[in-house]
């Protein structure tokens, strides 16, 4: 078994009371008994709509070597022979493992944030720093107030590149989760309208955004969008916080990181890039603009925390987009075959219309046609049906020949395509699903994409049963 954490710095640092014959060590750190593997430590932590001491057999039946637990709920677990460390709050206690954890690193740590990128960036990282040495990142999107910490606790003590997320929908949120990964490098992929009904402008959005460089470590670096229309903002936040190097990627001038050319191809892009006074070439796996512009900051980066740039720049041209953030299928159909674009994971406007121009750019067999196939933005408050009905101009422009969509929102969006586009709308996903399912043929280019409540994931799921994945297609497309 493989050691984490002993268990005599596991109490040390959680403050804790140990109950029972602990472990001399645990392998893991779990929160969740789905996915914990024997050996690990479980936290019962409480959240809004679960709690944790709920699944305390669960967690030994797994095969859990110790539990975390909050003092309170001891008397009702008094009958489990697992040992324990008491604690009075757990979510705390595991704040102070991620806490020893960052003490104890010589990890070169780095931080992403932004209203669309963050988890492609942070998946791209991983993806180019591991030729340099060992890389920690985090799983999924854990990118909030148990994410993050749960994260940096799990961080292995030998770990040379530490790779967070960290998400806000609330000014305040990236504050205190920054004060604990304490990065070297801070980046910030872009500010839009993700999240706007809990925000005034998107001033105030790039304001919560920059809560990220206030944990800079000393020294440390902001690596922020020179593109982005709230760079000024972002880069006075920076200094504000005593940030000395601030860097810009992207297309503009006086970017640091700065794209030289780019050539954007069906399924990947070829990019120059000057680099520490070097330019760079390299091929992007995962196609699109915004990739090239994620690549940038990925390419920043990895400079500026001293890794090797030129086997991050030839990593890239293996990296894959997500299940859900742009992985795609090639569907087997008798007519020819059919490209599935999933980016159903999530959606905000600046992410919506990337994932239309993208699906502009996407090859189509004979009589195949581009297929958007969109769900409601959340999270948008009084701004939703501007914001919504604002796609018709990205989509008239991209030339998509049909587009479904559903829920309420996107009602906006089919009135102002009216006569534009051929559109199906339907309320609900589950009724839009038969009609998608039935009118998808052989050569046609489809791409899904929603806020991840919508459940359309579901939608690629039936186009998937409908039409299986080819063979020869599965392990690029899922890469």
């Amino acid at each position: 078994m493989s050691e984490l954490w002993t268990t005599e710095a596991m109490i040390a640092a959680i403050e804790g009371r140990p109950l029972g014959q602990l472990p001399k060590a645990v392998s893991g750190i779990s929160i969740d008994t789905r996915t914990l593997n024997r050996g690990e430590a479980f936290f019962a932590i409480k959240g809004e709509t679960f709690d944790g001491h709920d699944f305390a057999t669960a967690a030994m039946v797994a095969g859990a070597s110790l539990l975390v637990v909050a003092e309170g709920r001891l008397p009702g677990l008094g009958r489990l022979t697992c040992p324990m460390i008491v604690v009075k709050d757990v979510l705390v206690a595991l704040e102070r493992l991620a806490e020893a954890s960052r003490r104890r690193s010589k990890a070169k740590i780095i931080a992403v944030t932004g209203s669309a990128g963050k988890t492609t960036t942070k998946e791209a990282l991983r993806h180019a720093l591991s030729g340099s040495g060992t890389v920690h990142a985090a799983e999924r999107s854990f990118n909030n107030h148990w994410g993050v910490p749960l994260t940096l606790a799990r961080m292995p003590e030998d770990t040379d590149f530490g790779v967070f997320e960290i998400g806000m929908n609330h000014a305040g949120e990236i504050r205190p989760l920054v004060k604990l990964v304490r990065p070297h490098v801070a980046i910030v992929t872009i500010v839009a309208a993700a999240h706007l009904g809990h925000f005034h402008s998107l001033d105030d959005i790039a304001r919560a955004k920059a809560e990220i460089f206030e944990g800079l470590e000393p020294d440390g670096h902001a690596l922020i969008n020179r593109d982005d229309a709230r760079w000024r903002i972002l880069q006075k936040a920076a200094k504000d916080a005593g940030v000395k190097h601030i860097h810009g990627f992207g297309e503009h001038a006086r970017a640091t990181y700065k794209l030289a050319q780019c050539a954007l191809k069906p399924d990947h892009s070829i990019i120059t890039a000057r680099v520490g006074g070097a330019e760079i070439v390299a091929r992007i796996g995962a196609p699109g603009r915004h990739m090239v512009q994620n690549a940038l900051a990925v390419l920043g980066a990895v400079h500026l925390a001293g890794a090797d740039v030129a086997k991050a720049a030839g990593a890239l041209g293996t990296f894959r987009a997500e299940k859900g953030r742009g992985a795609r299928h090639v569907l087997a159909h008798p007519d020819g075959p059919i490209t599935l674009i999933d980016e159903s994971y999530n959606a905000n406007p600046a992410s919506m219309r990337a994932a239309i121009a993208l699906l502009a750019g996407a090859e189509t067999g004979r009589n195949g046609r581009r297929i958007a196939v969109l769900g409601d933005m959340l999270e948008l408050g009084g701004h939703s049906a501007k914001l919504h009905a604002g796609l018709a101009e990205a989509i008239i422009e991209a030339r998509l020949d049909r587009v479904y969509l559903a829920g309420e929102a996107m009602a906006a969006l089919r009135d102002a395509l009216a006569r534009e586009v051929a559109v199906e709308y339907r309320e609900k996903r589950e009724d839009l699903q038969p009609v998608l399912v039935a009118e998808v043929r052989g050569g046609d280019a489809v791409m899904v994409k929603s806020s991840l409540r919508l459940g359309f994931a579901k939608l690629v799921d039936a186009l998937l049963e409908q039409h299986p994945a080819q063979k020869n297609a599965a392990a690029a497309d899922e890469g």
